[in-house]
Parts: C-alpha cells; structure tokens; sequence
C-alpha cells in the first residue's frame, strides 16, 4: 500500500525537548521537584493591562473576524512604535497580524518560495524556522557559525554559500539559541548583500525589547525590502495568546494579505484587541522592571555555569538562553540531558534540537525561572558533575 503520508514529513524534525519536558511533567506528578529551563517561555504572567483590555472586549460579545491582515487599530499602533523605538516609517499597509512569529513565518515563506528554493541560515538556530521552509518544498541551508562571528551570519559567508537555487537569508537578533545579537554593521552589510542578489531577506526579531546594555536595530532601519517577523510572545508576556506580527516590502501586499485570507481568515480577534494595550506606558514600563530581571538573572546564570566549567565564549546580549559547551563533562549533551533530568531534576534543552554544528558538546539554558531557583538548579548541576 503506498504510504499516505506526504513525502515532506519525513524531513520535519521533532523537537527532541519535547521528550525531556514529557518526562520532566512525568517526574511532577510522581512527587518530583523539578526546575524548568528548557522551554522558551517566560515564567511572568501577561501583564495585566493586557488582560484587562481582552476582558473588556470579551464582555461585548463581539468577538468576530477581524480583517485579514488585522485590526486597523493594532496595525496602526505597531506601525506607530516603530516611528517611535526605531525612527522608523511603515505604512500600516505592510503589517499583518498574525497568529504568532510562527504564522507570520508562514505567511512571509508562503508569499515568496518556490519548491527547490534555497534559504541561507545560521547553525545553531531555531529549528522551526528551518522546518517551515521544508514545508514549503524549499531547502534551509544552514551554514556553521562560531563565537568568531558571535554565532551570526556575515555578508562574507552569504557571498560564499550563494548559488543559483539561494532565495535568501534568515537572520535571528537576538538568535535563539545564543541569545547573541548581530553588529549593526554585519546586519546592514547582509541586508545589502541579499537585495544586491535580488534575493529575500527574512528577519527574525521576536526577542526584540529583551535585549541587555545594547540596542538591537531592525531590519527596516537598513532596508523597505525585507521581511521582519515579530511576536507579542516573549517581551510582551503573551504567548498563549498567539498573536504576532509580520512587515513585508511593498510588492507582496495583496499577495500576502491574499494568503491571510485563506490560510488564516484571520488571527484571534480576543488576542488582538488585547494587544492593543501592550503599547500603553504604563504597560511598557512594567515590561521594563521585567526585562531588568532578565538581566540579573542572565549575569547570575552567566557567572554560574562559567564558575562550574561550561564554555561560554560569546555573553548573551538578549533573548533569555545561554548556549553553553559542556565538552568538559560529556560528548552527548544530550544524554547528558536526559541524566540530569532523572538524576537531579534540572530540565534544559540539548543542542541537537538546534542544528547539527557541534551540537553534541552544546546544551542550552532558559533563565525563564526565578534567580532563586536557578541557584538550587546550580546547586544541583555541580552535584551532578562532580559524580561524572
């Protein structure tokens, strides 16, 4: 019998924490104590401003489609906090909400790959990413990057990889997994290298607002022709909620908002009309005190694991993970993982759900708890291998 299954599935990649964080849930219904710095979500609650505003539009009643590409009002207010944060002019024409970083993603591929088409990406990286181009019958090419580089890609690796089936790039700032931001410079240089090409360049900014001691630009300060990938996930506080947003260049409006209509109808019309608030001051500055906690407990994080033997050549500038090598202590981080689960309690995320460049030597941790957890995490963690 042939298979039923599309060709395609094969390629897409499970996330291999997904199988830790079952089992982490597992150890919790047996009595386990178990602390969580594997998942990519923050641990504060959205804020209240934000609910508040989803309250109020849920007890009307109304909650119908909204247009495809979004409520005027939300469009308008993001394309405002770009005039605002980044002196940056969007016409709200160009933005979409969407439901998550994720569909907008899927928009923005959708709008713009043909099968066989090639992306340049950075190993490490977000697997989905990688993943979303697989499912639009394209090829992520991803290229190694090191701490030489800050984990980034360069216009110098773009230039060299590209071959007549590149489409484009995608560039993660702040990346996960590194939490490493790319030098305005290199940024530019790249936007300007892919455009030169004829090529699409996709920017994925969905950590910007989490960002320590430094700025983190957006594309479209260097670039009208590009794509920027946003979400109210992660600053914001609000993923459950999946709502994100997507900036496209001029030439793939109706197409894209042809595809919103199809594929999505439209994102939640409750989530939309809750983010409304989430560029109110006074939501902002509550953002602020949280994004000042990020930092402490990246610096607290940084200094523990560097005190316990883990390289960590690159400091994170933002996002909310610290992508460590434990060549020290394993060649399997991870199994090592998966030890570390069973034997203390401490769930983080193995590098192979990240690419495949060094990725056995790598593990990733979400300081996404309190820095007082994190402390009995460490705690445990040198227990753990001091007996390897």
């Amino acid at each position: 019998m042939l298979s039923r299954l599309a060709n395609r599935t094969s390629d897409i990649t499970p996330f291999y924490v997904m199988e830790l964080l079952s089992r982490a849930k597992q150890l919790e219904r047996q009595g386990r104590d178990i602390i969580h710095m594997e998942v990519g979500e923050p641990d504060f609650a959205t804020p209240q401003t934000i609910v508040d505003a989803g309250i109020k539009q849920l007890q009307t009643g109304v909650i119908k489609y909204t247009p495809a590409a979004g409520l005027t009002e939300l469009r308008q207010k993001i394309a405002d906090f770009y005039q605002r944060h980044y002196s940056v002019v969007v016409d709200k024409e160009r933005i979409f909400a969407t439901p998550g970083a994720s569909g907008a993603f899927l928009l923005a591929l959708a709008a713009s790959m043909n099968p066989g088409d090639e992306l340049l990406m950075a190993d490490p990286c977000y697997p989905c990413n990688s993943n979303f181009i697989r499912l639009f019958e394209g090829k992520a090419k991803k290229l190694p990057v090191d701490a030489t580089t800050r984990y980034q890609l360069t216009a110098e690796l773009l230039k060299q990889h590209w071959s007549q089936a590149t489409k484009g790039a995608v560039i993660a700032s702040p990346s996960n997994p590194t939490g490493t931001l790319i030098e305005p410079d290199v940024f530019k240089q790249c936007i300007e290298l892919v455009n030169d090409k004829g090529g699409c360049f996709y920017s994925d900014e969905i950590y910007h607002g989490l960002v320590y001691g430094k700025n983190a630009p957006t594309a479209l300060e260097y670039s009208n022709d590009v794509f920027v990938i946003n979400s109210f996930s992660k600053y914001f506080g609000m993923t459950g909620w999946r709502v994100g947003w997507l900036v496209v260049p001029d030439a793939f409006v109706e197409t894209t908002e042809k595809l919103a209509q199809n594929i999505f109808i439209a994102t939640s019309t409750l989530s939309q009309y809750a983010a409304l608030a989430a560029f109110d001051q006074s939501t902002l500055a509550e953002l602020e005190i949280r994004r000042a906690e990020f930092t402490a407990r990246r610096d607290f994080l940084y200094a523990a694991l560097v005190h316990l033997g883990f390289e960590i050549p690159v400091k994170p500038d933002g996002a909310f993970y610290i992508y460590a090598n434990c060549a020290k202590f394993t060649d399997d981080s991870y199994q090592l993982a998966l030890d570390l689960l069973e034997a203390e309690g401490v769930a983080i995320t193995p590098g192979k759900d990240f690419g495949s460049h060094l990725a056995h030597q790598h593990l990733r941790f979400a300081y996404t708890t309190s820095i007082e957890r994190m402390a009995v995490a460490m705690q445990r963690l040198e227990r753990f291998i001091n007996q390897i």
